[in-house]
């Protein structure tokens, strides 16, 4: 409804802006004749006041019609926005409180083996509203920046990632690191590379985790990039592989995070030896 909305709104605003440059135009030329021609007016330097005054009173009326009816869209959209998110977690929440009651009543293992896989499949949708909310905030420009362990979040995201990618194996090593920053957008960043990590590695990928000091490694043993492929892998929709699943936008996000927030992206990669991707952060600092 709203793309449709969209469409007709910014085609209304086209002609709009259309006939309104086209007034002024008109407007500007007519008046600078009136002074020449008619009011016998012939100092040029009054003339050119007069009409830059006029200019700038057509160029305020255009921006007013222009930026309305966009603004008035863009607010709809999010109250729209809101109250769809806010229907969303109704549901979610419904179905993990009855989930638990559930685990009270049911003991054999073919039920509680189908409850956790419905478990882990709200946990996933729960990620998704996450996501989906940091998301519409960000294209607010309304961030929450906070100081955090990011031991602690990596930690955190491990407990969801593992049960997802059941062949996985993993070592981690990592300290106490405090930063400040958008911690959720972070967790995207983490959840990606992980991601990436396996989709690009074997059946049993193995996952490197090394936080230590100011950096952040993620590192795969998976089939590893030549060097056309990293000079591609930040472009948005780019895949090496068409047939993995994915649109190609996950390190593109990687990238503009870490640019927003001033963090160092180093990509280290080799045919047949996997990859190894490095942040280096600036603890408990932001935007320096």
């Amino acid at each position: 409804m709203y793309a449709g909305l969209g469409i007709v709104l910014f085609r209304s605003v086209e002609i709009a802006l259309f006939v309104l440059y086209m007034m002024s135009v008109t407007m500007i030329v007519g008046g600078i004749y009136i002074m020449h021609e008619i009011l016998q007016i012939h100092r040029w330097d009054m003339i050119a006041i007069v009409s830059l005054i006029g200019a700038l009173g057509m160029g305020k009326i255009v921006t007013r019609v222009a930026m309305e009816p966009l603004r008035e869209y863009f607010n709809h959209l999010e109250h729209f926005s809101k109250e769809t998110l806010h229907e969303l977690n109704l549901p979610i929440n419904t179905i993990t409180a009855n989930l638990s009651m559930l685990r009270k009543t049911n003991e054999d293992e073919k039920s509680i083996k189908r409850l956790e896989r419905i478990e882990m499949a709200t946990v996933m949708l729960k990620e998704r509203y996450n996501e989906l909310d940091y998301l519409i905030k960000k294209q607010m420009e309304r961030e929450n920046i906070e100081t955090f362990d990011l031991r602690e979040l990596i930690q955190e995201r491990l407990v969801f990632l593992r049960p997802l990618y059941p062949n996985a194996r993993w070592e981690v090593t990592d300290e106490a690191c405090l930063v400040m920053l958008d911690r959720i957008g972070f967790a995207k960043v983490i959840d990606n590379l992980i991601d990436n990590g396996i989709k690009y590695s074997s059946s049993s990928a193995f996952i490197h985790i090394v936080l230590e000091g100011n950096k952040l490694s993620i590192r795969d043993e998976g089939r590893g990039m030549d060097e056309m492929t990293l000079v591609r892998i930040f472009d948005q929709y780019y895949q090496s592989d068409a047939t993995m699943a994915g649109y190609g936008i996950g390190l593109g996000l990687v990238k503009r995070y870490c640019d927003r927030y001033k963090i160092g992206l180093h990509v280290h990669s080799r045919p047949d030896e996997g990859t190894c991707v490095t942040l280096e952060l600036n603890r408990g600092t932001y935007g320096k």
